[in-house]
């Protein structure tokens, strides 16, 4: 029988801090046997080598610690272990979460910006870096790289860090899985999974298929939510030297929305939701498709091809909350959005391995294209006028454009061990990215608002490691990043005009890295200081009546220092620390929406998003059978939830308890659980909607609240 429990998993992490025999523990009963581990490998950097010889900052959760004691659903349930990166729950399933890696992505409102989100090698971020997680399946996840720093530049356009997802591949005799975790505030979840290999060599297939319901009634009024997922991976071997690796993936979203609450809403009444909210019914529903091939052959020793190609739809409609009266300008795009998006893409990336002057040399070349097209209408949110008219409803056309995106993005890169203990990586990224809108919404009023442009950027990193110990690594990385505007970003202009946001220059950032990577006995010690510098930061100007644009806002400074440690403290005791600190200011004044006095955001300010200090820690008892227990604590300071920074989220601490029991019995498995969270019934903003019109920044995290749930699997 294979063990699937969170020790066997740690141990695996183990073994790449001290690369010695372990013992592994065997069926209850049975004998003891000595197993050699191999180190754990990442992929972040495109070439895959052992976590502590990786010189950059990268973050790895295997899927046992994912699954660990909790629901399943968010990836900001189990991602608060690695340092430097921000993920927090909305409780707004129509929102999706809020991630910010080292001060990137901060400003997003809604989905993800700033930031590179992969699952299974295809982009959940699309070409102009707007991403959203609503796809992941953290049941069937084998595990997820966070990677930081200079190093995330070789990904392009938005790559201010990466986040990577990664299916488990079928391994061994059938295997079916079902699970079901129920929660505080009405939450249920149910799981299906089965999984298998039929060997190696040519014509060996292996598969895992998952299949998950999540329903919930929300913390606050009106916030309910169902999202059913399903994902499936099937490898099949063409040949010993070749594989082909099927991936398919669907989501349907149905949400409503409680949007963001003023402070004293937020004091007071945490699980309400804003007054418009209610009255206009907002609420989001979205479909996603979409399937993938990666196709990869080893062509002899020293080279290997891989080609991956994707094609997926998305349709979401969303009620905002705008008033009608907001809507009358014959200009205004409406309260509903309704828009269908076509996306698709390849990668073609040949790797060999070399000498170079007698020593290794790692080359990689490549060119990745991906597509997107946009059809986008806006409808009002309301129908008739008067004591009949009614709200929340789909109304009369306001917009309708069709929106083209494209990149092109060649790559090479090249790591040489170029002395003993001393290696040396350089990467040059080219990336392109095509923004065309066509407007088919043209009346009296309403000006053509048609337009096209194109960003172009060399993106250059470098990256030096030293060995200097067998137990120690020291490295330094340089790279530069840009971030062009998203497509919503480019929408309007702040000056009403008709057309794209053509002023709006894409930011360009250069960061500066050192680290350090030490084995302590069976842990890992991790430090990384950093400094980014970036240039024309992409802002909010404005936020009213439903519509937001956008302005550069010149110069800012971003420095920090990261620290993690986690490993295993005794028999069956792990352990892991994280601490963050992010200095984030504007380096030039700018003007928030009009030039006046009371708009000016002076320099010096900080950039709103951004916690400086942030600390995890937890302490877990896992053995490979029976009782389980652990506590997890997180210390998050004052967010500021605007540009002038006249208003905050306040700091926190929050803990949480768990406990459970695994139980094996012949070709059977079972895990059951049972957590608290916010133990101390802490009440504090769970995320923030940064510049939001009318002071509407928070949005309550929930009080003490519980999950439970059991996991059965049967292995043929």
């Amino acid at each position: 029988m294979i063990a699937t429990s969170p020790y066997r998993i740690r141990l695996s992490y183990l073994s790449l801090l001290l690369p010695l025999p372990v013992a592994h523990a065997a069926e209850s009963g049975g004998p003891r046997n000595v197993a050699e581990l191999a180190p754990v490998v990442v992929t972040s950097t495109q070439i895959a080598q052992p976590l502590f010889d990786v010189p950059a900052s990268v973050g790895l959760i295997d899927g046992d610690t994912l699954r660990d004691s909790r629901m399943q659903v968010n990836l900001s349930e189990s991602l608060g272990g690695i340092p430097g990166i921000l993920a927090q729950n909305r409780e707004n399933y129509a929102q999706d979460l809020q991630l910010s890696i080292r001060g990137f992505g901060s400003r997003s409102t809604f989905g993800v910006r700033g930031l590179r989100l992969y699952v299974d090698g295809i982009p959940a971020t699309m070409p102009d870096g707007q991403g959203q997680t609503s796809n992941i399946d953290i049941s069937s996840a084998e595990r997820v790289e966070v990677l930081r720093g200079p190093f995330s530049a070789l990904y392009g356009n938005s790559s201010g860090g990466v986040i990577q997802v990664f299916t488990e591949s079928g391994e061994g005799p059938p295997r079916i899985e079902s699970s079901f975790m129920a929660g505080s505030n009405g939450q249920r979840r149910y799981g299906l999974k089965a999984s298998g290999s039929n060997g190696d060599g040519a014509g060996a297939l292996d598969y895992v298929v998952s299949l998950n319901r999540y329903s919930t009634n929300g913390y606050r009024d009106h916030s309910a939510a169902r999202k059913n997922l399903g994902n499936a991976k099937l490898g099949v071997a063409l040949s010993d030297d070749s594989k082909l690796t099927v991936i398919l993936n669907s989501v349907y979203i149905k949400a409503e929305d409680p949007q963001g609450l003023q402070y004293d809403e937020f004091m007071d009444a945490p699980r309400s939701a804003a007054p418009n909210a209610l009255l206009f019914d907002t609420r989001k529903t979205v479909k996603q498709t979409q399937g993938g091939l990666v196709y990869e052959r080893r062509i002899d020793a020293d080279n290997e091809l891989r080609l991956m190609a994707y094609y997926g739809q998305r349709k979401t409609e969303q009620f905002q909350a705008i008033p009608v009266a907001t809507q009358t300008p014959p200009s205004h795009s409406g309260g509903v959005i309704d828009l269908e998006r076509n996306y698709g893409g390849l990668d073609a990336r040949w790797t060999s391995r070399l000498q170079l002057a007698g020593r290794p040399l790692t080359l990689i070349g490549g060119i990745a294209y991906d597509v997107l097209r946009e059809d986008r209408q806006g409808y009002e949110n309301f129908v008739g006028t008067g004591s009949a008219q009614q709200l929340g409803v789909k109304g009369r056309l306001r917009r309708d454009e069709t929106n083209d995106l494209w990149n092109i993005d060649p790559y090479v890169q090249a790591s040489w061990e170029f002395a003993d203990k001393w290696t040396v990586d350089l990467g040059l990224r080219y990336s392109t990215v095509n923004f065309r809108s066509d407007d088919h919404y043209i009346q009296a009023g309403n000006q053509d608002d048609s337009g096209s442009l194109r960003y172009r950027k060399a993106l250059p990193m470098a990256a030096l490691r030293y060995q200097a110990t067998e137990d120690l690594n020291l490295y330094a990385t340089v790279g530069r990043g840009f971030e062009t505007p998203t497509f919503n970003e480019l929408s309007y202009r702040s000056d009403g005009l008709a057309g794209l946001n053509l002023a709006l220059q894409p930011s360009v950032n250069t960061s500066v890295e050192i680290g350090a990577k030490a084995r302590l006995g069976n842990s890992l010690l991790t430090a990384a200081l950093f400094q980014t510098r970036t240039q024309d930061e992409i802002v909010a100007a404005d936020s009213l009546g439903g519509r937001s644009t956008f302005r550069n806002a010149g110069r800012t400074l971003r420095k920090g220092f990261e620290l993690s440690w986690q490993g295993e403290l005794a028999r069956h005791w792990q352990g892991v620390l994280a601490y963050t600190w992010l200095d984030a200011k504007y380096r030039d004044s700018f003007y928030a929406g009009s030039e006046t006095p009371a708009n000016l955001i002076p320099s010096g300010n900080r950039i709103p998003g951004i916690a400086k200090h942030a600390l995890y820690a937890s302490l877990n008892w896992a053995p490979p059978q029976g009782w389980r227990a652990g506590v997890e604590g997180r210390y998050l300071s004052k967010v500021y939830v605007n540009d002038s920074n006249d208003s905050a989220a306040p700091s926190y601490f929050t803990a949480a308890l768990h406990a459970g029991y695994l139980w094996r019995f012949q070709h059977w498995e079972f895990n059951a659980f049972a957590r608290v969270d916010n133990v101390l019934n802490k009440r504090y903003a769970g995320a923030a909607i940064i510049n939001a019109g009318f002071d509407r920044y928070y949005e309550p995290a929930p009080g003490r609240n519980w999950t439970a749930g059991l996991h059965a699997s049967y292995q043929f």
